[in-house]
């Protein structure tokens, strides 16, 4: 129980209604989850607004309202506030307690790579034995709780109830990504973060945020507030990453894979086999937490594939020296770590590979293709899940990229699927996101193979494998059932091959398992 008036300290309310002063038992943004003695935060949202829920939320037992605009019926206390999703980010910090300046707060940023980047560093932070807590796009993770997760960032209310858990499970270092969306909707507000690191940016979300500037405007939030107490960890080799080490009063620590000018540096950079091994150059001295670091270099092996991959390992390196995690610890946590599922995983490695990829915008499709040219193979087989509910931009700008690869790499043709009994209706392709996805490869003389649902797209792609040659599951969401749908299909198709051992890369996922009656279904094919 929270005393309301000490709660609304945390706030500026602008006028209030039948204020009475009280005991509040929680925090609800959700008419349906109101229970008895909770204030009701009306959150404006793309598909509804909160204000239309009052009544629901004053039959469920609220006990007073936050509004941006009073309600004329309603006769509970009522407060009013300029912006509600502010508002419910400090009324929730306030709520637990402040829990993020309890914890080792790190937060990650980028178009591509903050998933894998986040595991990386809870890796290297794990390998020290410290006891941390992870969430981003995959899952939420402390102690012995794990679910997966519904937003990459979750809403201010649900990430201040996982912090205030994790300090009472004794967590130390909380590793977080942090989406455009949570920054723009005010989702970490209110979170007291002692690293923040930005890897990267490319176009994505543009249709979300409006124009390219202000999506990295809301990305470049996390670095430009961050506090002077703070690191932030930044990338030369991205120009927008790199500009933002004179818009922020965190120290900074910079590193780079092509540019040799920050603080770390790659050399020896060797993916002949498509797993890197690579040397990391200490050039500029550092000192954090009384930990002095000097020039020095030392060797970094990876055990998942990707140029990108590299990048990635680099901002979790840096954030590893942050932490005090000794360099021995650094290296052999990176060579233990197995990546994370569908980010260029191979999920089958014997006459032919699968690989599982996200796949989710054009700077991910470009580093993922780039890693490809580096690799031998024969033949490069693309099944393609159209990115539903994400607009014309991003899905012409997809197109555009696998264009832009397609000589380089013999492609001739490509299988693309709707995925249409595979997909939350959030993420169904339009007819608008399908057309103009088609019109490009059109253009670019490329054959669609076009199936409305997953199942046949794979289908169709292993009935045509050669040996030596590669099958890409790519896509987001319409892919996230993609390995396990491919597997099956595969173990029909030979019966003799050991099924336990070829389930072994789906053993730990999160995404995309269901059951066999499901992914065994056909469709037919579509034009």
């Amino acid at each position: 129980m929270k005393n309301l008036n000490r709660l609304l300290e945390s706030v500026n309310v602008i006028e209030t209604r039948n204020h009475k002063d009280m005991e509040i038992s929680g925090i609800s943004c959700h008419s349906d989850k109101v229970c008895p003695g909770d204030l009701f935060v009306c959150i404006k949202g793309y598909l509804t607004d909160g204000h239309l829920y009052i009544p629901q939320a004053a039959a469920k037992g609220a006990a007073a309202i936050v509004v941006e605009r009073f309600d004329d019926k309603c006769s509970l206390p009522q407060y009013k506030v300029a912006d509600s999703r502010q508002a419910l980010a400090a009324l929730s910090d306030a709520f637990y307690d402040h829990p993020s300046c309890k914890l080792n707060m790190i937060g990650i940023t980028a178009t591509n790579g903050k998933t894998t980047t986040t595991f990386m560093t809870n890796a290297i932070l794990e390998a020290h034995d410290l006891n941390t807590g992870i969430i981003g796009t995959v899952m939420v993770r402390y102690g012995s709780f794990s679910e997966p997760s519904v937003l990459t960032t979750p809403e201010s209310l649900d990430l201040q109830r996982h912090l205030a858990r994790m300090v009472q499970s004794n967590v130390t270092h909380v590793v977080m990504e942090v989406s455009s969306s949570a920054l723009g909707m005010h989702r970490v507000d209110n979170v007291d973060f002692d690293i923040v690191a930005f890897n990267n940016i490319s176009r994505e979300h543009i249709d979300l945020h409006g124009s390219f500037e202000d999506y990295y405007n809301s990305k470049a939030s996390l670095i430009r507030n961050a506090s002077s107490s703070s690191w932030a960890v930044l990338n030369l080799d991205d120009k927008y990453s790199a500009d933002l080490a004179t818009q922020t009063r965190a120290k900074v620590l910079t590193y780079g894979v092509e540019n040799g000018n920050g603080h770390l540096s790659c050399t020896r950079l060797d993916l002949s086999t498509g797993r890197a091994r690579f040397g990391v150059e200490i050039r500029k001295p550092f000192e954090v937490n009384g930990i002095k670091y000097s020039p020095c270099e030392f060797d970094i092996e990876l055990s998942i594939p990707g140029y990108h991959s590299v990048y990635n390992s680099m901002a979790a390196i840096a954030i590893g020296l942050l932490c005090g995690v000794p360099v021995p610890t650094i290296v052999k946590a990176l060579k233990a770590f197995e990546g994370v599922e569908r980010r260029f995983q191979f999920i089958y490695e014997d006459d032919f590979r699968i690989i599982d990829d996200h796949f989710a915008n054009a700077g991910n499709i470009n580093v993922t293709l780039e890693t490809l040219n580096f690799m031998e193979y024969n033949s490069l087989n693309i099944v393609y899940a159209i990115r539903g509910g994400r607009g014309r931009i991003t899905n012409r700008e997809n197109a555009e990229t696998i264009v832009k690869w397609a000589s380089k790499l013999g492609l001739r043709e490509i299988t693309a699927t709707l995925s249409r009994s595979h997909v939350a209706k959030k993420d169904m392709v339009t007819e608008e996101e399908k057309e103009v996805f088609l019109k490009v490869m059109e253009e670019a003389g490329i054959k669609v193979n076009l199936f409305k649902e997953l199942p046949d797209a794979i289908s169709y792609a292993l009935n045509k494998i050669q040996p030596g040659d590669v099958v890409l599951l790519a896509g987001c969401q319409g892919m996230d059932f993609g390995a396990q749908i491919a597997l099956e299909q595969l173990y029909r198709l030979r019966p003799h091959l050991d099924r336990q051992k070829l389930f072994e890369p789906l053993k730990n996922r999160v995404a995309g398992i269901t059951s066999p009656e499901l992914i065994l279904c056909h469709g037919r094919q579509t034009n």
